[in-house]
């Protein structure tokens, strides 16, 4: 790659989206961004630019780091959903940082395993609770409850159905 391309690059780094950075579409299959990424990293390593003067060594390696951090956050697919979403909502910074990326697939995480709503979670963990003593039908009554406050809450549903199926089995 040509010097000047590599200047150039690194002074767009902060107007491309990871997406467009790693030359990819949205919505693109975790193979093609692999490809992508090991492709660029190639051509930008430092080591692949050992020869060119001090200034496009750096942007290569500035260009390189940038490639990294975008593929540690697509590659995740919950890091890039929150990723996505925030595309979507037009935030300013095209960037997220990977440890805001995790903490926002921990957070959704946790509201799906003991839910997001104050009523939902009161009666997940009653549900729990009747788990833990043993009352499956008074557990399988606090799921419904906590469903009908969450209805998309898919770790409720499948705890609903476990008990369930205990419950026909005894």
């Amino acid at each position: 790659m040509e010097p000047a391309e590599i200047k150039a690059l690194a002074s767009l780094l902060d107007e491309l989206d990871y997406y467009a950075l790693l030359e990819t579409k949205r919505g693109c299959a975790s193979s093609e961004l692999k490809t992508s990424y090991y492709a660029l990293s190639r051509r930008f390593h430092p080591d692949a630019n050992r020869h060119q003067p001090d200034d496009v060594r750096a942007a290569a390696e500035r260009v390189a780091k940038r490639l990294t951090e975008a593929y540690s956050v697509l590659r995740n697919p919950k890091r890039r959903q929150t990723y996505d979403a925030r595309l979507a909502e037009g935030t300013d910074s095209l960037r997220i940082q990977l440890a805001e990326a995790e903490a926002a697939a921990d957070k959704k995480n946790l509201e799906e395993r003991m839910g997001a709503t104050p009523n939902g979670r009161r009666f997940y963990t009653l549900a729990h609770g009747d788990i833990d003593r043993g009352d499956l039908a008074s557990a399988a009554r606090n799921l419904r409850m906590a469903l009908t406050y969450e209805p998309g809450n898919g770790f409720f549903k499948q705890k609903l159905a476990e008990i369930k199926k205990s419950l026909a089995g005894a």
